[in-house]
């Protein structure tokens, strides 16, 4: 029996190092790496909490769901204050393990490039980057305290980096300023929860093969190697499961576990 452990350890099959099944809150879960973070944790066991702004037309989601228990489904729109308000009711008193705040948009190219700044685009692009993920942690805090893991991650880019964009051509302005907005926001958030235990942390997926990426690509002429969703995810719940205070305040944590530059 003894062997068998072992050997299910090794191949991956069982996480030794968890004491039990996790409770994960996704948002941004109909597509891209929200969809792959929800595959991946139900998949190893966890429970899933899987949250999109229209829940009837995410048909990859809903067919999770329809094969998992795992997996549950939320209406969630992070730049909503009265639903956030709503789901945090909705799921009161129940501990959240790992909240992924992932929701994110990347903005129309006409609207923030050089000589076509929009006043509106730039705060369309900053209530869901940054302010979304700041509502949403701040109104699951209790829950996240509550649990076993109390972690709070933050996905960001690259592109928030100062010394990436300068190495570029050109760049979404309001995109790559709400990213570094978000890695600020993360961690004064991080200072405020330590006393409560808990870990807050913003994590680079790097260069992954979305939808975003692909817009990205086509509007910026800007070429990537990218990755797969599945190996960029895979490699973020690694990065994840090691956090903790110390890992969490050295920087932006990178998918394949360097810290990556301000």
């Amino acid at each position: 029996m003894k062997h068998i452990v072992i050997a299910l350890a090794l191949l991956g099959i069982l996480n030794v190092n968890r004491a039990h099944a996790a409770t994960v809150f996704i948002t941004g879960a109909d597509r891209g790496l929200g969809l792959e973070f929800a595959r991946q944790y139900a998949a190893r066991g966890d429970t899933v909490i899987a949250t999109c702004r229209h829940p009837s037309s995410a048909s990859e989601l809903q067919a999770l769901a329809g094969k998992s228990k795992k997996v549950l489904i939320a209406q969630l729109d992070v730049s909503d204050d009265a639903n956030i308000k709503s789901v945090a009711e909705q799921y009161k008193g129940r501990p959240i393990d790992i909240l992924i705040n992932n929701a994110g948009v990347l903005g129309k190219h006409e609207d923030e490039t050089l000589g076509s700044f929009s006043r509106a685009g730039f705060h369309s692009v900053m209530d869901v980057n940054v302010f979304g993920a700041l509502a949403v942690s701040e109104a699951l805090r209790d829950n996240v305290s509550a649990s076993a893991q109390k972690k709070i991650i933050a996905i960001t880019s690259g592109l928030g980096s100062v010394a990436v964009v300068e190495r570029l051509s050109q760049a979404p302005y309001y995109y790559s300023m709400s990213k570094a907005a978000l890695n600020l926001g993360m961690a004064a958030l991080g200072n405020d929860l330590k006393s409560r235990g808990i870990v807050v942390a913003a994590v680079s997926p790097g260069s992954v093969d979305t939808d975003m990426l692909a817009a990205f690509q086509e509007e910026y002429q800007v070429k990537a190697n990218a990755i797969s969703a599945g190996e960029s995810v895979s490699k973020m719940i690694a990065v994840i499961d090691a956090l903790d205070q110390e890992k969490a305040t050295k920087g932006v944590n990178n998918y394949d576990g360097t810290i990556r530059p301000w």
